[in-house]
């Protein structure tokens, strides 16, 4: 894992009080964010699955591919990044003399961690002659073991630019990773990894709600297990989610990803209704429980002490630089 000095920014984060403090209720938190911002020459960029009033506060809005984008071009001295580690991780990879910030250090993601560096390293030396594509929602040391980067946005477009005779490792996500193998007919050798979120959906429960919904489109991320996409209307990123809930005719959809994406649909269509694909635990919702850990507060906070902060080897960071560029590169060339 990337070396973020984790003993380090807790001690300056007790020394600070920032652990114990509690926000006077009475702050106007998104006037303060936004005195921060100029006065720091930050940026706030917001992932589709944060808390509305973050969404509401950012500079910029996207999915991972977007969000990496604009980590790449920006100005600004500071990066605030409302996401989770291996987001603000690529930003810092991209921007190595910036300052990067998260505001919760926990916020981490199920996928990245379903695939161990060491473990990988070992899976990919028995298969030297396979060209490794990582899905971006992997850590930096994942990264720098592979030799492209992808998003669900562009991985069919990545895919589809390597020559049909090379083989090819695609990791972590192995839902995703078989979504694309039925889009480019190609043959992939998968990483058996998954997202907490999007393999809870219930297709049992699916199935009833599209019986009382009868004119809502299934909507859902390639990250969905295999009997969901077979029933879904429309698979895309969440971005091309959202884009076709703007385009399409229907007035009624059945989403079938973190919530998150549910208040920029409903801003944007507040004509349409947009149901939240029931999971299959208790639970009446399906939010991501890392994505949830940021907040307006720990965001205030974050800004005022400009901390926690993101570190990360140099070596490693260039290492992990390559396949994001290359990414990069051949989404521009794309248009994507």
């Amino acid at each position: 894992m990337a070396d973020i000095h984790i003993a380090e920014v807790n001690e300056k984060l007790n020394r600070f009080g920032f652990l114990n403090v509690e926000v006077d209720p009475s702050l106007d938190l998104f006037g303060e964010i936004e005195r921060l911002k100029k006065e720091k020459n930050a940026i706030l960029l917001a992932h589709y699955y944060q808390e509305p009033d973050i969404q509401d506060v950012a500079d910029f809005i996207g999915d991972s591919l977007g969000l990496a984008q604009q980590a790449e071009k920006t100005t600004a001295d500071i990066i605030v990044f409302a996401g989770v580690h291996f987001m603000a991780e690529t930003a810092k990879i991209l921007n190595p003399t910036k300052k990067v910030l998260l505001p919760d250090l926990k916020a981490g993601c199920s996928l990245a961690d379903s695939a161990p560096a060491d473990l990988f390293r070992a899976f990919k030396e028995e298969h030297p002659d396979h060209l490794v594509i990582s899905y971006i929602n992997c850590t930096a040391d994942i990264k720098a073991l592979s030799d492209i980067i992808c998003t669900s946005s562009n991985a069919q477009k990545i895919i589809e630019s390597v020559p049909k005779d090379q083989k090819i490792i695609f990791a972590p996500d192995k839902n995703l990773g078989a979504y694309l193998i039925k889009k480019t007919g190609r043959e992939m050798l998968l990483w058996n990894g998954a997202c907490m979120v999007h393999e809870i959906f219930s297709l049992e429960q699916i199935t009833r709600l599209k019986a009382r919904h009868p004119n809502a489109k299934l909507i859902s991320h390639p990250e969905c297990e295999d009997p969901i996409l077979q029933i879904s209307d429309y698979i895309g990123s969440t971005t091309g989610l959202l884009k076709y809930t703007q385009t399409d005719s229907s007035t009624e959809y059945i989403v079938a990803t973190e919530t998150g994406i549910l208040h920029q649909m409903e801003k944007e269509s507040p004509h349409k209704l947009f149901i939240p694909a029931p999971p299959h635990n208790g639970c009446a919702c399906n939010d991501c429980p890392h994505m949830k850990l940021n907040t307006l507060e720990k965001l205030y906070m974050c800004m005022q002490y400009e901390l926690p902060e993101i570190h990360m080897d140099e070596t490693l960071r260039l290492a992990a630089r390559k396949p994001i560029e290359r990414m990069l590169q051949i989404s521009a060339l794309h248009g994507l």
